[in-house]
């Protein structure tokens, strides 16, 4: 068994400290304990503690590109993906929601380059649908995103909204019959 990199442990350490405290919250010094490194090791590896959040952001989002990835073939399958993944990773929608809470209507630091992935899954989900891509395959794909990552995005309103303990197979299933409607209406 190899040991992990500084960096590594760099990256998983923060990844928990940034989707518990975001990052004005996070603290390198708990960042490099958790890591088993200095600080001087952090800033080393990613020369500030934004520089540190943007990676430990690039990561989790490439996770789950490789876990879900395109829209293509059948949509409701991937919506149930969506859906499953933000279940199984409750740290990338929080990583996602302290990033929107910290830069607000301000420009990401990769946004380019994430809008040019987002392009690509429209135009894919675009393709699969038979239709032009444009505002309403993208609108398409951003309410597929959210309607397969709310439930997790915020687990304190599912708890509360759904009656008694909420049977997540069934908000699953739930979830994927609201797709189909959407996207087949009838």
């Amino acid at each position: 068994m190899t040991a992990l990199s500084t960096r590594e442990k760099l990256l998983a350490a923060a990844r928990a400290e940034f989707a518990a405290h975001g990052i004005a919250g996070a603290r390198v010094e708990r960042i490099a304990k958790q890591a088993g490194v200095n600080k001087e090791r952090l800033y080393g590896n990613f020369g500030s503690k934004e520089k540190l959040f943007e990676a430990v952001v690039s990561q989790a989002l490439a996770e789950h590109t490789d876990a879900v990835g395109q829209p293509t073939g059948d949509l409701l399958e991937y919506v149930g993906k969506l859906f499953d993944f933000h279940r199984d990773n409750p740290q990338v929608l929080r990583l996602m929601l302290w990033e929107a809470l910290h830069y607000g209507d301000g420009e990401l630091p990769d946004e380019q380059t994430r809008a040019g992935h987002y392009a690509d899954k429209v135009e894919t989900l675009a393709t699969t649908l038979g239709t032009e891509p444009g505002t309403r395959a993208a609108v398409t794909m951003l309410f597929l995103i959210g309607l397969a990552a709310w439930p997790s995005a915020v687990p304190q309103l599912t708890r509360t909204v759904l009656p008694g303990s909420a049977d997540l197979t069934q908000v699953r299933a739930q979830v994927v019959d609201l797709a189909r409607r959407m996207l087949r209406p009838e």
